[in-house]
């Protein structure tokens, strides 16, 4: 399973991130239980068999929201077994992506994720047309390949 982010920002309106911005420290804002459910269903996943791997192209310099999500990503992703890797958008750009969000679940389903322009949710499309299975693989590999794994990671200034 691969996820692709292009945004700089989701969801600012989310109570975590509020707290980030106010001074909350990290291991207090996951230490809250709101990550649970996700890592206890990447967990599961992932006991079976099933890879997960998230991609995020990021601008530079890195937005407010990115330094939080890069800060939580231990607890957010890692924790549940997902692979977390981060690409700056000036090493992306001559690789072929759709401006749209995307998970893919194999080679045939994709889900089409859409945000408003502030980074909430706003809804989402299911796509099993080939065509568009093709392009999400082609574009996730290209970022997987030249992106550096969280734990390597340092955000640019």
């Amino acid at each position: 399973m691969t996820h692709l982010e292009l945004r700089d920002t989701y969801g600012t309106s989310h109570p975590d991130f509020q707290d980030w911005a106010d001074g909350v420290p990290i291991a207090g804002i996951a230490g809250r239980g709101r990550l649970d459910a996700w890592n206890d269903l990447t967990r599961f996943h992932v006991a079976r068999g099933v890879v997960f791997r998230r991609a995020r192209v990021i601008s530079v310099p890195p937005s407010d929201y990115i330094r939080f999500e890069h800060a939580i990503t231990p607890w957010s992703n890692l924790a549940g077994g997902e692979q977390v890797r981060w690409l700056e958008r000036p090493k992306a750009r001559d690789i072929p992506v759709s401006p749209c969000d995307f998970w893919q679940f194999d080679d045939h389903l994709v889900c089409w994720v859409y945000q408003s322009g502030h980074g909430e949710k706003a809804g989402y499309d299911l796509s099993e047309d080939a065509a568009e299975a093709k392009l999400c693989s082609a574009a996730f590999e290209a970022v997987w390949e030249r992106a550096t794994d969280h734990q390597e990671f340092a955000l640019p200034a």
